[in-house]
């Protein structure tokens, strides 16, 4: 048995530019930020984890300056003299001292993971069953963009050879206009590019169930999240309305939403985050209920660094029900990193790491860079 005795459990904030704006329904950000978690060991073993949310606190009511509160103050005391290794149990300690809060725990869980990984030598991945595939499609994720620039952009990354799939932000506009403007992008891009839309929950049903329509026939190959998170029944009737796969994402937090959009038939496909599920461990229940259910899951994104992407990466590859690729290129969208490695994207795939744990280190140069003070 190897034996890991968490000694302290340490955050930074840690703010990172972006190559370009990136423009969501609610806000535009500039940067990413993110809380760096710090585990060690008596024995000597480091673990590294990632608290992150997608631009603030408007996506999933956790901000990267609550996050940090919340370890520091209720989750660190927790967890020294325990076990490292005892993940799910580790979790569930957490569940009944904190209530919610899963990002904050994402990122422990996460220091968790790699901590035990490295002190068996293995990547993070042998300890979910094994690699079941080695790299995972991307789509590139662009802001809510005028056509003009969105054009520009696909275009560059269709010539680049890096991607064949994007996905619009939709909500910052009306929607006639905002429809307008996505069916001009389908219209200016090469025939055969894939496109879906995120709406982030922007419109209510009747003006998804006059809108999405119009969309499917510009040629629009899927369309998530819709409308509210809560509004189930809704879901349900899209589902029902269109031909295109309806994608589940603020409506998907935990293994319990997960059973009712099965039971409802309210999701196409599911898309699946570490973060906004509370860690890797109850990711992997999602996805089981999804795979009895025959839906597919997409490996989402809040905009990880290179430390997310990497244990995004893991869990994705040793996830069977993975089969809807996923939307892992934050390193890509980052002017800047933390990370001395890089995660490897080839072909418009996202290669899984090898390396012990996450098989990230930290460059301590950049983090005091871009450290908040």
């Amino acid at each position: 048995m190897t034996r890991l005795t968490i000694e302290s459990v340490e955050t930074t904030i840690v703010d990172l530019p972006l190559r370009r704006l990136h423009r969501f329904s609610a806000i535009t950000i500039d940067h990413q930020s993110y809380v760096l978690v710090r585990l060690r060991t008596a024995e000597g073993v480091d673990g590294l984890g990632e608290g992150v949310v997608p631009g603030g606190p408007w996506w999933g009511g956790e901000s990267v300056e609550g996050i940090k509160v919340v370890i520091d103050t209720y989750l660190a005391p927790l967890l020294v003299e325990r076990e490292a290794t005892r993940v799910e149990h580790l979790r569930a300690v957490m569940d009944t001292v904190v209530a919610g809060n899963p990002f904050a725990k994402a990122a422990v869980e996460m220091a968790l993971f790699d901590a035990w990984g490295k002190a068996l030598g293995v990547p993070v991945y042998e300890l979910l069953g094994g690699l079941y595939r080695e790299s995972i499609p991307v789509t590139w994720a662009l802001g809510a963009d005028e056509a003009k620039a969105a054009i520009e952009e696909i275009e560059a990354k269709l010539e680049s050879g890096l991607h064949s799939s994007f996905k619009l932000k939709m909500g910052a506009q009306d929607p006639a206009s905002d429809v307008a403007r996505v069916l001009d992008i389908a219209r200016g891009v090469a025939p055969g590019t894939s496109l879906r839309v995120d709406l982030n929950c922007a419109w209510d049903e009747l003006t998804a169930t006059r809108w999405l329509p119009e969309l499917e026939a510009g040629g629009i190959d899927l369309v998530e999240q819709p409308v509210p998170g809560w509004n189930t029944d809704a879901m349900v009737r899209l589902a029902a309305l269109l031909r295109i796969p309806v994608m589940a994402d603020e409506s998907l937090w935990s293994p319990h939403d997960a059973l009712t959009l099965v039971r409802a038939a309210g999701a196409d496909i599911f898309a699946i985050k570490i973060a906004k599920s509370g860690g890797l461990s109850t990711v992997r229940r999602i996805a089981s209920i999804a795979g009895a259910a025959g839906i597919a899951c997409h490996g989402g994104t809040t905009i990880e660094s290179t430390i997310g992407t990497a244990a995004s990466a893991q869990l994705y590859g040793a996830i069977p029900e993975v089969t809807a690729g996923c939307e892992l290129f934050g390193p890509l969208l980052l002017a800047d990193d933390i990370a001395v490695e890089e995660v490897e994207y080839l072909d418009g795939h996202l290669r899984v790491p090898q390396a012990p744990g996450l098989g990230i280190s930290i460059d301590e140069r950049k983090l005091r860079a871009f450290s908040r003070a």
